[in-house]
């Protein structure tokens, strides 16, 4: 698997045995400095991609289990819908929560936690610019989230799933430093930006397999809409639907 250490060490050498066979320093910079932006840029954009930093995006192995996980809440109008439809058919669920929606609607989180979904990191602002952020104010980020979810919750989020997907060295130093395990998906529904029902019922449900994690928005009308369908049909194919924290097999909390 490509990591970003590799790729430094492949371009110096590469940079190096240029020159030495002859080549102009432009020559020998230019097009690897080049392909390595390009595959910086591959690293970042794909959460799966590793190459940063470990993310978890699927469990390994061959049990027929997958997990939910909702991303960006909480929010007054869908969130306590969700949380009724998953009550409904008893499945858990990982809610990962910007901080400072948490500071907003603690009772809601307080909920989800009692009844018994996973509360997760999703940093405190989730700012546009947040992947541009140095390292030291994404610390922070981490930290003013976790202490808004312990406020509500009385627990500590272990789980850390990066804003928008992307990572870089900045937020792999944070996760490191806060001691975080990051975690992504491995069947994105795409719900922020897809308002059909049938639509994104189909993209979800496409191709499903053992230990697939779904990511879902807290916030989209679609996602309420469909949920109920997509736990039959998951019931109905056979498939256990576990926390993500069970089906990684990885501690939750702190």
């Amino acid at each position: 698997m490509l990591k970003h250490w590799v790729v430094i060490y492949i371009s110096i050498a590469l940079i190096g045995g240029l020159l030495l066979l002859g080549f102009s320093i432009w020559e020998a910079f230019l097009p690897v400095i080049l392909v390595k932006l390009g595959l910086d840029a591959w690293g970042a954009a794909s959460v799966s991609s590793k190459y940063y930093i470990n993310v978890l995006c699927k469990a390994p192995g061959t049990e027929k289990a997958v997990a939910l996980s909702f991303d960006d809440g909480p929010v007054e109008n869908y969130t306590p819908q969700i949380l009724d439809i998953l009550k409904a058919h008893q499945v858990p669920a990982a809610f990962f929560c910007i901080g400072r929606r948490v500071q907003e609607l603690p009772g809601l989180v307080k909920r989800a936690q009692e009844e018994g979904h996973l509360i997760g990191n999703h940093s405190y602002s989730h700012h546009a610019l947040f992947d541009l952020y140095p390292t030291g104010k994404m610390k922070k980020e981490l930290r003013m989230a976790n202490e808004a979810i312990e406020a509500a919750t009385g627990l500590r989020p272990a789980l850390f799933r990066p804003p928008y997907g992307v990572t870089n060295p900045m937020l792999a130093r944070a996760i490191r430093h806060g001691g975080f395990t990051p975690v992504g998906w491995s069947i994105r529904s795409l719900d922020t930006v897809i308002k059909e029902e049938d639509k994104l019922f189909g993209r979800v449900t496409r191709k499903i397999s053992p230990g697939d994690i779904f990511l879902f928005h807290d916030t989209c009308a679609a996602t309420v809409k469909i949920l109920p369908a997509l736990i039959k049909q998951l019931k109905r194919e056979g498939f256990a639907i576990k926390r993500i924290d069970e089906l990684l097999n990885i501690p939750a909390y702190a």
